[in-house]
């Protein structure tokens, strides 16, 4: 159980360090959703699956969609289009894909020894989960939700482009 745990973690401090240091987008969120996924694993391990399928389903699905669609959208015009076919190159995927492979042998592993005598804590509910988030730890989710926020202001005022004005017509 614990070199599975450890194991897992490494996978996820490795990627979240190449997430950091890349300096190609694309590649940066291939390696962020290979730490999305260990951080699931970990979930898994420690006896919440449920938070584990929600890694999944909210952060490697999602997010990771809206990701992609705001590099698309950033899209500078035909001169980029080179640029782009060169961030896609089968070399790029060789890291990705060996920390996942590393994650899917681990994830099978516990699966098919018997997931739940792997776990040696008692699973954690959704219902006791949101107990602990609006119960002591109120202050720190209201905290979270305001910077969350303050993300989507900035981002909004960042990406808003300024409004062409328009001729006025000359009378006469």
């Amino acid at each position: 159980m614990n070199a599975l745990f450890y194991t897992a973690a490494a996978v996820a401090v490795i990627s979240t360090i190449l997430v950091i240091t890349r300096l190609n987008p694309v590649h940066a969120l291939l390696y962020l959703i290979v730490s999305l996924m260990s951080v699931a694993v970990i979930f898994y391990l420690l006896g919440a699956p449920f938070a584990a399928a929600l890694e999944v389903i909210v952060y490697a699905g999602a997010i990771m969609v809206l990701f992609v669609f705001v590099v698309m959208i950033l899209n500078r015009g035909p001169q980029t289009v080179g640029q782009e076919r060169g961030w896609i190159t089968p070399g790029m995927w060789w890291g990705p894909c060996l920390l996942a492979a590393v994650l899917l042998a681990e994830l099978l592993y516990v699966l098919f020894t018997g997931g739940d005598a792997a776990v040696a804590i008692r699973p954690v509910e959704a219902k006791a989960v949101g107990t602990a988030l609006f119960g002591p730890y109120l202050l720190g989710v209201e905290l979270a939700s305001l910077l969350l926020l303050a993300g989507l202001v900035g981002a909004y005022h960042l990406g808003r482009r300024p409004l062409e004005s328009t001729p006025q017509k000359e009378e006469g």
